[in-house]
């Protein structure tokens, strides 16, 4: 048979992690290449406790349809905390130009397709940094539209490129960026580009996308405020997720955006899968009003902590100084750079013989043909003889490709 695809997705290909982590492996294989939490982070005695009690005593509510905006007590809970502790969320009551709502999401990635689906028409353009989320590029291409990207440097977007960007794309919609150790790359932005990013969109009418997952994983310096903290005029969707602090599998996240935005979203939802899994709303509720979620928190933080300085101490033993790579103060990633006479896919591909595994850089490219001499190492799955080992194995091949 000679399938007809429609357009938006017969160029659309496969997230290179998900067919790396698809791949055969052995017993001896060291994979790098996951964004998978660590598994000791699952709070699992917990999780079964809330459970039973769940099943117990509210098993219809658990196991029937619901509504599309999620779980209103989960809502609240979520809602409190952001305001509280991270001063997101505006209120008309508190004499704010305009409400936010705060939604409940099949995960972040949900969040993040949901907003081009709200604004982007077919071939709108999305601006993100460069690289990034490769879910969230595919996200945006499967509804049709185009991804730009400018460079990111060591403490965020290039701005002056932005600014340009975005004077040279009319038909741009959402500016997408990542602020906290972001995925590729491990890079915080600094305040003040945060700032500047606001002032940028502001300035050219563009919405921003304010993804967070892995905020809450910092394990060194100081927090920064979020960009949708200082949002004044409604122009921030602010997304994040519980998939990173307490299980990826359960697949909940959420929106805080001004009620206008997340009222179109909620009916994008319905089209989509009528309402997040309800069961875990519910568990989610428990574990944030009945347990100590914080305290939680602060343990998976110290986890990370000795995670990555361990990949980083290896690094500085073993690898080659004309490899580089970034110092993250949280999340899951490091992101190494090979100098310009190796080739990397060649690289890549030896270190695969050698059975470990990498995210090749070009994978996380806004322009899918665009090479890379980088690829993402991941830290927060593998063991530390893992982690140990692995890097090893990677600088042993750099030397021997001629570094």
């Amino acid at each position: 048979m000679n399938y007809n695809f429609s357009k938006k997705i017969s160029d659309l290909k496969p997230s290179a992690i998900r067919e790396i982590l698809k791949a055969p492996s052995t017993p001896d294989t060291i994979s790098f290449a996951a964004g998978n939490p660590a598994p000791e982070s699952f709070p699992v005695e917990e999780l079964s406790k809330l459970s039973d009690e769940i099943f117990k005593s509210s098993p219809v509510s658990a196991l029937q349809y619901s509504v599309t905006d999620g779980y209103a007590p989960l809502r609240e809970v979520i809602s409190d905390r952001q305001k509280r502790l991270f001063s997101i969320g505006k209120s008309v009551e508190n004499g704010d130009k305009y409400n936010d709502n705060t939604i409940i999401v099949s995960g972040g990635q949900q969040g993040i397709e949901l907003a081009c689906r709200v604004f982007c028409n077919e071939n709108d353009t999305v601006i993100c940094e460069n690289p990034t989320f490769i879910g969230a590029l595919n996200a945006f291409r499967s509804n049709g539209a185009k991804t730009v990207g400018v460079e990111l440097l060591d403490d965020g977007i290039d701005i002056d490129a932005l600014e340009r960007t975005v004077k040279d794309t009319p038909d741009a919609k959402l500016l997408y960026v990542i602020p906290n150790f972001q995925n590729p790359a491990g890079i915080t932005t600094s305040l003040e580009k945060r700032k500047k990013i606001y002032e940028i969109a502001k300035k050219y009418g563009l919405m921003i996308l304010e993804d967070n997952p892995y905020g809450e994983l910092r394990f060194s310096g100081e927090s920064i405020p979020s960009i949708k903290s200082f949002d004044e005029d409604g122009i921030v969707i602010y997304c994040s997720t519980f998939s990173k602090i307490l299980s990826a599998g359960m697949r909940v996240g959420f929106v805080i955006a001004p009620e206008e935005v997340t009222s179109k979203m909620v009916v994008v939802k319905q089209t989509s899968d009528v309402h997040t899994n309800i069961f875990f709303q519910m568990l989610c509720y428990k574990y944030m009003t009945e347990c100590d979620l914080e305290g939680h928190i602060k343990e998976i933080q110290d986890i990370y902590r000795h995670k990555c300085a361990l990949m980083l101490d290896a690094l500085d033993e073993y690898m080659p100084r004309s490899v580089s790579y970034t110092r993250p103060d949280g999340g899951l990633f490091i992101w190494c750079t090979l100098p310009g006479q190796i080739n990397a896919p060649e690289y890549i591909s030896r270190a695969v013989q050698r059975n470990v595994r990498v995210v090749p850089g070009a994978t996380f490219n806004c322009d899918a043909e665009m090479p890379s001499q980088s690829f993402r190492l991941n830290y927060s799955t593998p063991s530390d003889s893992q982690i140990v080992k692995g890097v090893k194995i990677l600088s042993d091949l750099a030397r021997e490709m001629g570094l």
